[in-house]
């Protein structure tokens, strides 16, 4: 059904069929020729592409465990031990090379949160949460790693076997060991994952801001303020306009 609008006395039909959507309504359905056709989405493929990534980024952080490991075994210091032929006892009951231990192994792993933060940063600046997870991910497990390959190469666990085997009174190293395991093992993925979200806020890209449309099109609203209204705030036409005039063509009476 057509509707139809009385105005002195003739009838007019509007201009838009009511069955026809505006050309300017923001709500209206896309045309149908506007479908991305399947397999073709981008944003899917940048997904991908952001997954692969982050897998590879925690491979080569879990990689690099080998180097934490190797270098925790290597500056740590050695908690002496001596034996009587009765029990193992601390050589320097008041030395604190078993603290230096753990202090070694967190600032180690900082530093390789430190790196591995940048490093990822300069391979890819736009981020993503697939390479954050990746960062955490790879710097967990390669602390795991390190802390595995320090204990395995370093001196044997077995102390009262190794204390048979040196000899009464002679000194030999404790095993290596950490006794802060959480603190030691999570200080590689926070300060990555820190160091990297530092990063990307400060010099990230910036994604484009948005411009607003209004539903008439329009992407500014009056010099006045709200849409309908003139500079001097009243609403209506501007004085000088064609509504604004009387059908004479001059000013609107006032009555005097």
């Amino acid at each position: 059904m057509i509707a139809a609008a009385w105005h002195d006395g003739t009838v007019t039909a509007p201009l838009t069929p009511p069955h026809q959507p505006q050309p300017n309504d923001p709500w209206q359905a896309p045309p149908s020729g506007s479908h991305v056709l399947p397999g073709k989405d981008p944003d899917a493929q940048e997904r991908r592409t952001e997954l692969l990534q982050g897998a590879l980024v925690a491979v080569v952080l879990t990689v690099a465990g080998v180097a934490l490991g190797l270098l925790w075994l290597w500056l740590a210091p050695r908690v002496p031990l001596v034996s009587d032929d009765t029990a193992v006892f601390l050589k320097n009951s008041e030395g604190e090379e078993a603290i230096g231990a753990d202090g070694t192994f967190v600032l180690l792993a900082l530093a390789f949160g430190l790196v591995s933060a940048v490093a990822v940063f300069l391979l890819r600046r736009r981020g993503g949460i697939p390479l954050v997870v990746g960062l955490a991910l790879g710097g967990l497990l390669g602390s795991l790693l390190a802390w595995g390959l320090g204990t395995w190469l370093g001196p044997t666990s077995d102390v009262v076997a190794h204390a048979k085997e040196v000899g009464k009174g002679v000194t030999f190293d404790a095993p290596l060991k950490l006794h802060a395991v959480g603190a030691a093992v999570l200080a590689w993925p926070i300060a990555a994952t820190a160091v990297h979200l530092g990063l990307t806020a400060l010099f990230g890209p910036r994604d484009p801001e948005p411009e607003w449309m209004s539903p008439y099109g329009a992407q500014d609203a009056a010099p006045g303020g709200a849409y309908g209204q003139t500079p001097g705030g009243a609403e209506g036409a501007a004085p000088g306009s064609a509504e604004g005039q009387a059908p004479g063509g001059g000013r609107p009476s006032d009555g005097s």
